[in-house]
């Protein structure tokens, strides 16, 4: 494993988004110097600050930038400051690079099962250089719209260099002084490092670096169970590296309902990821002649060791606080982030934060979403709390595990009694034609009512299912005016309205089919 530049996720610069720009660049050098053209230009020269701004932001990933945005749009007087590149983790090491190499190696995936649809393949030889390389050029791609050019059109003041508070109404950044009347802090997250012995000095691959690899490791063992490292896991398996997953928990994806948690298991395994759950990595060591790692792990009644060209840790991540000089501005920090409110205030009156760097929920989206409700707590007097959010999750693995407000073991701890309605992936047209059957579709209802408070899909695409789901909780539609609902068929989309018939047939008691007999009866 070679050691390269660190890179960042991207994110889309929210409050509008254009087409994706062409990018013709084939080569790995061109495709990076673009995106560091666009998301951190060496010739930039930083403006003169205003006098006060209206807002300050700090950070330019996804909260920030939507922040920025959001606020420039609306007549505001904004800063951002940004002290490495723009787009942050999801434009250059997150959402993006990801979600591109993993779908390369679906595509592998695809055609070592495409004898299952009848179509002869013969071997099937990812070039792990060509998915590298087509990852970068669309990453350079879309950089476009995290681009300091782009906010600059916007009407944005882009400040790049280390911002740090100088008192409770002013940041600096490269010797300038940028006085506010509000700022956000959205300074984001990065990868946390668990204390293994030997670790650091095996030189781990995290989600900051893992996409600079140019060589597809023979041997990988992955730390972590959680989203990113089925995720990864599974990507670099269908792409001929030999896994190993460990997961600390007794199954990975350990928050998911654990059906999900078994599907996805079984999926893993399925594509050769060898899975070791209840595992805990107590030591690692380097081979200084062959460059070996070897992970010692402890799991209940065993131990044993895996030897491997390079580990992926993936065990959560921290907070990006340092340097900041928080105490200045009066702003108190807990171990999981910045202290604020339910409105995401923080302890100074002026300053807000947004995102990675407050949020229990480390998603792109949640960050979009609290930038946008911080805006209007910050600039408007808005008075709406981050709770009430309606925020869903999905993991890409494949099959994809996607999940939205409370499950029957959240509901248990808050004495929240439900009902559970399941549509089997299976009973769906669609699915069984794709050969993706497997899984399942759950929506959870406050008992004695069809009220959605929460819902689990898991199957192909399992994220665009959950879709109709979040838009019925968001505007207060209970599940049995799903039912009503007319979809193309045959699509996915299907498993929501055979849930919501479902439910409307829970309702049809023997009383009321007698009643609805009576009734048939008197009108012949």
């Amino acid at each position: 494993m070679q050691k390269a530049p660190p890179v960042f996720k991207h994110r889309k610069a929210g409050y509008g988004r254009g087409t994706t720009t062409s990018v013709k660049t084939s080569d790995r050098q061109g495709a990076d110097v673009l995106l560091d053209e666009r998301v951190r230009p060496v010739a930039w020269q930083n403006p003169a600050p205003a006098d006060c701004y209206d807002l300050v932001v700090l950070g330019a990933g996804t909260a920030g930038l939507v922040a920025a945005a959001g606020a420039a749009g609306l007549g505001a007087r904004v800063a951002l400051v940004e002290r490495d590149r723009m787009g942050g983790d999801c434009l250059v090491t997150g959402c993006v690079p990801s979600k591109a190499v993993l779908r390369s190696a679906r595509a592998a995936a695809d055609a070592r099962r495409a004898a299952a649809l009848g179509v002869r393949v013969g071997a099937v030889e990812p070039d792990f250089a060509a998915v590298m390389e087509r990852m970068r050029r669309l990453r350079a791609g879309l950089a476009v719209h995290d681009s300091a050019e782009r906010f600059r059109s916007l009407g944005v003041d882009v400040f790049f260099g280390e911002g740090r508070f100088v008192s409770r109404d002013a940041i600096d950044v490269a010797g300038a002084t940028l006085r506010f009347r509000r700022a956000i802090v959205a300074t984001g997250a990065r990868p946390a490092l668990p204390s293994v012995p030997g670790l650091a000095d095996a030189r781990p691959a995290t989600s900051d670096t893992v996409f600079d690899l140019e060589r597809l490791p023979a041997r990988l063992v992955v730390i972590g169970a959680g989203p990113i490292g089925c995720e990864l896991g599974q990507a670099f398996a269908r792409l001929g590296s030999e896994v190993t997953l460990l997961g600390r928990a007794a199954a990975v994806l350990p928050r998911e309902e654990p059906d999900a948690s078994r599907i996805v298991a079984a999926a893993l395994a399925q594509d050769g990821v060898r899975l070791r759950t209840g595992c805990v990595p107590v030591r690692v060591d380097v081979d200084r002649a062959s460059g070996d790692r070897v992970v010692h792990w402890s799991a209940p009644g065993e131990e044993g060791s895996t030897a491997c060209d390079a580990i992926l840790v993936a065990t959560g991540r921290t907070p990006n606080l340092e340097r900041l000089e928080l105490d200045r501005a009066g702003i108190e920090v807990a171990p999981a982030g910045l202290v604020v409110d339910e409105r995401l205030r923080t302890t100074n009156p002026r300053v807000w934060a947004s995102g990675d760097v407050c949020l229990p929920d480390l998603f792109t989206h949640a960050a979009d979403a609290s930038s946008r409700l911080v805006l209007r707590n910050a600039l408007f007097a808005g008075r709406r709390r981050y709770r009430d959010l309606v925020v869903p999750h999905c993991t890409f693995t494949d099959p994809e595990v996607a999940r939205v407000g409370i499950d029957p073991a959240r509901a248990a701890t808050t004495g929240v009694a439900l009902d559970t309605v399941e549509v089997p992936m299976n009973s769906v047209d669609r699915a069984v034609l794709d050969e993706a059957a497997e899984g399942f579709l759950r929506i959870h209802l406050r008992r004695g009512s069809d009220r959605i408070l929460g819902a689990t899909a898991v199957g192909s695409h399992a994220g665009e299912i959950l879709a109709g789901v979040v838009v019925a909780m968001e505007s207060g539609i209970g599940l049995g005016r799903l039912s009503s609902v007319i979809l193309p068929y045959p699509t996915l989309s299907d498993a929501i309205r055979k849930a919501g018939d479902a439910w409307q047939r829970t309702r049809l008691t023997p009383v009321t089919r007698r009643l609805l007999s009576a009734w048939i009866r008197l009108r012949r």
